[in-house]
């Protein structure tokens, strides 16, 4: 199976990166009419919170919220394989902003 260059640079960073329940990993995702993100605790292999749009500063303000919600205030950031520019870092920008600590 051909992988892209992006699916090869996940796979490398989802080597280091691991998310638990105290400090759940921040995954985004993005495609071209939208982006994801979603709070994953990898130890229970369990979605935490979700949210998508078409704004990347909506969509990680929203995450924040609901991260907030449920107690979760630290979270390891897993950028997918994107470079971090762009929407991915308004993205992760809005959420720092909006309280996440990462």
């Amino acid at each position: 199976m051909k992988l892209s260059a992006r699916d090869r640079k996940h796979k490398k960073i989802r080597t280091r990166i691991f998310g638990t329940s105290a400090r759940p990993r921040l995954c985004v995702f993005k495609s071209n009419t939208a982006i994801y993100a979603q709070l994953i605790d990898d130890d229970k292999a369990v979605t935490l919170v979700s949210a998508k749009g078409a704004d990347a500063l909506k969509v990680g303000a929203e995450i924040a919220k609901k991260a907030l919600a449920k107690k979760n205030e630290k979270v390891v950031f897993d950028r997918g394989g994107y470079i971090y520019t762009g929407k991915i870092r308004a993205l992760a920008d809005s959420a720092r902003k909006a309280g996440l600590k990462f």
